[in-house]
């Protein structure tokens, strides 16, 4: 839902056209193999093809004296090798995980980016499906690299927080953390980056058709103290959609640790 798709104003005697969960519903634009897709769909094919496309333009003839291009991409690159993975995990461990988490950093927010991107404008993670996915894979590597490193009874005492220095509050404990760690983290890895994006996208909305409905009469005055939140609001959307990308693959980061670990 745009400002422009509505001829509404305010004195015109309709109401504000307020955005709300028929703002995040698209029909299909087509069908390929039998199967439909809509905007989100597309442009999350669209966040695979420009990493992709980016990626092999920076590195694909990389040089010993790097390019523009491949300078950018060695930035972006060593930003989540060093700043996140070797951070979390150490250089020894980490090394192994990198190109994923590097893969799952840029696809979060190239997805995230879309929302301020003309013609687009439409955040793919405000979706849940995407996020769900997303934090399946890292739930999935989790509890494999769990219990292929200490194995089946080894792998139940990591993820339960088994201590029998705990005494009688033992189990209480190792329900919880079964809990926590089996149900909770993973719902909250997911729902924490849509959380943000749909709550993001719902506020440019609000304010970006707000500036064109008050464009009428003295409303006018208004409109552009509203123009002026949809700019201050897209900054802060910028730095909110980086910072959802490098949480994101932080968190996968510290389960990969605490699978890891010795103790949980």
């Amino acid at each position: 839902m745009l400002a422009f798709e509505t001829d509404c104003h305010i004195f015109d005697g309709c109401g504000f056209p307020t955005p709300g969960l028929h703002s995040f519903v698209f029909e299909p634009l087509f069908k390929v193999a039998g199967y439909e897709i809509n905007k989100p769909m597309l442009l999350a094919v669209l966040s695979t093809v420009v990493i992709i496309g980016f990626f092999w333009a920076a590195f694909g003839k990389a040089k010993v004296v790097p390019g523009k291009l491949q300078m950018v991409g060695e930035a972006g690159y060593d930003f989540v090798r060093r700043g996140i993975v070797y951070e979390a995990l150490g250089k020894k461990e980490g090394d192994k995980y990198v190109p994923l988490m590097v893969s799952l950093f840029f696809f979060v927010w190239i997805m995230n980016l879309w929302s301020v991107i003309p013609v687009a404008q439409f955040p793919v993670t405000s979706i849940i499906a995407f996020p769900v996915a997303l934090a399946v894979i890292v739930y999935v590597l989790w509890m494999f690299l769990t219990f292929k490193k200490h194995g089946f009874v080894g792998g139940l005492k990591n993820i339960t927080g088994y201590d029998k220095s705990l005494g009688w509050v033992l189990p209480l404990v190792m329900l919880l953390e079964f809990f926590s760690n089996v149900i909770v983290r993973p719902f909250t890895h997911a729902v924490r980056l849509f959380a943000n994006m749909f709550a993001g996208h719902v506020l440019l909305l609000i304010f970006t058709i707000a500036s064109w409905y008050l464009l009428n009469g003295i409303g006018i005055a208004y409109a552009g103290v509203s123009f002026v939140m949809v700019i201050l609001l897209t900054a802060f959307e910028l730095f909110i959609q980086a910072l959802q990308a490098y949480v994101f693959v932080l968190l996968a980061c510290s389960y990969i640790q605490g699978a890891l670990a010795k103790h949980h």
